[in-house]
């Protein structure tokens, strides 16, 4: 009896050890990969308006004085007062980084103070050493085409740099000037110059940040410069004229907005990663 009970066991334990050898654990699958988020590059037509304040600063102004046998002079001061500028403008985003717009502004009534010293002969009749104060304003618009360069985004602010090129046209209205004697005796009537207008080549620089406000509208708060060149400023009138300016250089402070018509960029879907499979034992 014992050899039989023996001689069982020995079959059962080997029939295990090849039972053992046939089951084997299948490897784990290679895990997946969820694919990377990718974001559209954000392109296309934009709308901008503007609004600013213009530090303004004339480079100087000179007029013709005394007839046939008269020459240039200089005013002996010219200061061109401050004033609120208004813009607009169409563009295109060409990627994240460029973006180009042609622009409209509008500045307001600036005004102009200058006055000149001399003798009487030069000023009327005016006798002895006599001071003439002049006073007039212009108004300008400037066409530009422009380009900038976005510096990248920082959270919801993208900082940027960028230029323009293009035309001024400067309305000057008419000069009034009165000479006045020094000593107080008295002054001439008051003559007056017809104004003059002209286009200017202008130039302009630009620096600033633009705000997300949502993935259409961005708002913008910039600083811009912008050279005149100078041109024509009032004409001929009673031995003296024509005038000139120099030019003029503007810093202006801008707060505004662009709307981008096609600034809702979508996001690539990314599926949820997949979970590797449960094991299997697979028997042979």
């Amino acid at each position: 009896m014992r050899k039989i009970v023996t001689g069982i066991m020995a079959v059962l334990l080997t029939g295990t050890q090849v039972f053992a050898a046939d089951l084997y654990q299948q490897p784990e699958p290679a895990p997946i990969e969820a694919p990377e988020i990718t974001v559209a590059e954000s392109s296309g037509w934009y709308l901008r308006g503007d609004a600013g304040y213009a530090f303004n600063h004339l480079k100087g102004a000179k007029f013709y004085q005394g007839g046939f046998s008269g020459s240039d002079a200089e005013f002996d001061s010219a200061k061109l007062r401050d004033a609120f500028t208004l813009g607009a403008g169409v563009g295109y985003q060409v990627n994240n980084y460029l973006r180009t717009d042609l622009t409209f502004d509008y500045l307001f009534r600036s005004k102009f103070e200058g006055s000149t010293t001399g003798e009487g002969a030069d000023f009327g009749a005016c006798i002895g050493p006599c001071t003439s104060r002049d006073r007039t304003s212009l108004t300008a618009y400037s066409l530009l085409a422009n380009a900038y360069v976005d510096l990248g985004t920082y959270g919801s602010i993208t900082p940027y740099l960028g230029a323009g090129i293009g035309g001024t046209h400067v309305k000057w209205n008419n000069l009034k000037n009165t000479s006045c004697a020094d000593d107080g005796s008295g002054c001439d009537d008051t003559v007056e110059h017809k104004g003059k207008g002209s286009w200017r080549f202008t130039y302009a620089l630009m620096a600033g940040a633009s705000i997300d406000v949502t993935c259409n509208l961005k708002a913008d708060v910039g600083y811009r410069y912008r050279h005149v060149e100078g041109g024509d400023m009032f004409g001929f009138a009673e031995n003296g004229g024509p005038g000139s300016d120099k030019g003029f250089d503007v810093h202006e402070a801008r707060v505004g907005a662009r709307y981008l018509f096609s600034g809702c960029a979508d996001q690539a879907y990314v599926p949820a990663a997949a979970e590797p499979a449960p094991q299997s034992f697979v028997y042979k």
